[in-house]
């Protein structure tokens, strides 16, 4: 495996940032304490990047690919568990290029409406995103049309590490931030921004622990993917970039459960009327489980990804 992080860092973040911002939304802040959340006090801060264009992060690194590579007249095409893939057609929309989505039976009807609704052309196939990944990549080389993978991209992983930046701004003083890990791209981007300089934990569905087992092996391998939060979690591995950015900076990965997610979801519902999909809420569920004790004052911060759940339906 090559190791390609270097590529990866905050010049190259900034830079980024510079040319996307007009296109993205600088998602704000919610200031609590872990009382709110029936936790001992510590400064808790919620970056809500569920408050981004179509609902998740998935937005920066989409726009990204279309501002950074040159992009064939046959358009783009994406595999998606669903967040990226909505992501994809909005970028597509928005600069007017034909877009073809692959997402697999566990995508979320929300999703699927949402990527239709930009106008791309949505295929769904296989039974998780790695099946739906193959189909696109048979029809990407026939077709000539530009890929834009969900994490396992230099540009997808720069575009994401624009939330550190902001992150960064908005808090500056903080210790410790929560990471939600499916294929890795978020946390490898956040990750390759700080550069060590705050203590960053990945959190993972026990479902879908790809990134635990991938530092446990040394290397991205297989790991089962599945549960409640299939569709934006669940990758078969964590992708080749991002990896060597993990292994330097991410201090570790905690894994919780199912049921634990779904209590955070209904949690932070109640507390701050927040409605997050299941892998949105998850990098919260390392507190709201006791799995991660914050000392007294440790300023600590968890991103809340993505709220593209049907969990709030007013299609009727």
């Amino acid at each position: 495996m090559t190791d390609n992080s270097d590529s990866i860092g905050r010049a190259a973040i900034a830079l980024v940032y510079d040319k996307i911002r007009a296109h993205i939304r600088r998602t704000p802040i919610l200031d609590l304490s872990g009382r709110d959340f029936g936790l001992e006090h510590f400064p808790l801060h919620l970056k809500l990047e569920l408050l981004q264009h179509t609902g998740s992060f998935k937005v920066r690194g989409a726009v990204t690919n279309l501002l950074f590579r040159e992009v064939p007249t046959s358009g783009i095409g994406a595999a998606s568990g669903g967040n990226h893939g909505v992501a994809v057609a909005f970028a597509a929309h928005a600069f007017h290029i034909p877009a073809r989505i692959f997402v697999p039976e566990v995508c979320s009807p929300a999703k699927r409406r949402l990527i239709r609704s930009y106008g791309a052309e949505l295929v769904v196939t296989g039974a998780d995103y790695a099946e739906s990944l193959a189909a696109s990549n048979e029809w990407m080389r026939n077709s000539g049309a530009m890929a834009i993978h969900a994490f396992d991209q230099r540009e997808t992983l720069l575009g994401q590490g624009t939330v550190g930046l902001e992150l960064e701004e908005q808090v500056p003083n903080l210790d410790t931030l929560f990471v939600a890990v499916g294929g890795g791209g978020l946390i490898g981007g956040i990750a390759a921004w700080f550069g060590g300089r705050i203590k960053i934990i990945g959190v993972e569905p026990e479902s879908a622990p790809t990134l635990f087992k991938a530092l446990e092996a040394g290397r991205p391998v297989d790991a089962e993917a599945g549960g409640l939060a299939a569709d934006s979690l669940a990758p078969r591995r964590v992708g080749e970039w991002m990896f060597p950015i993990a292994q330097k900076y991410v201090e570790r990965v905690i894994l919780v459960s199912d049921d634990d997610i779904g209590k955070a979801q209904e949690t932070l519902w109640n507390a701050t009327r927040i409605a997050a999909e299941p892998g949105g809420a998850a990098a919260l569920v390392a507190l709201t489980s006791g799995k991660y004790v914050p000392a007294k004052d440790e300023r600590v911060a968890v991103l809340i990804c993505g709220g593209n759940t049907t969990a709030v339906d007013f299609s009727r």
